[in-house]
């Protein structure tokens, strides 16, 4: 019997959710859905660059299911990019974090049950509302 999926914990919501090439029209494109998770995944390790099990963390996941995330996302993007296909991102089990934090010194984001950054321990700011989701 398989385990159930465990809720992901995603910094915000995201307001885009469809990305194409540029000049072809939506109907004539095949698309790959790209989960909340493994946009969050990828958003923590290769824009933040933050190590897996500090990212994995964040996610309320292993380390091990984290790469697993992160594996797939590359995957599916890698194969949009090169065969010319929109991203549809939609789905996952997902847990959205209320108040984000931003830290200044070492450019991480985290949710507002630590008083302090996870990774450098000085004290967060709130991310303003239109940035969350950037």
């Amino acid at each position: 019997m398989v385990r159930p999926r465990l809720n992901r914990r995603v910094s915000g919501k995201y307001n885009v959710v469809f990305f194409k090439p540029s000049g072809v029209p939506m109907h004539e494109l095949e698309s790959v859905s790209l989960t909340f998770d493994e946009l969050e995944a990828v958003r923590l390790t290769d824009l933040e660059e933050l190590y897996q099990i500090d990212a994995a963390t964040k996610m309320n996941v292993s380390r091990q299911t984290l790469g697993n995330i992160v594996k797939a996302a590359h995957k599916k993007i890698a194969k949009a990019l090169v065969r010319g296909m929109a991203i549809k991102i939609e789905g996952g089990t997902v847990e959205y974090m209320n108040k984000i934090y931003y830290c200044a010194n070492c450019k991480s984001s985290f949710d507002e049950s630590d008083s302090n950054c996870p990774l450098c321990n000085e004290k967060g700011k709130e991310m303003p509302e239109k940035s969350k989701n950037t």
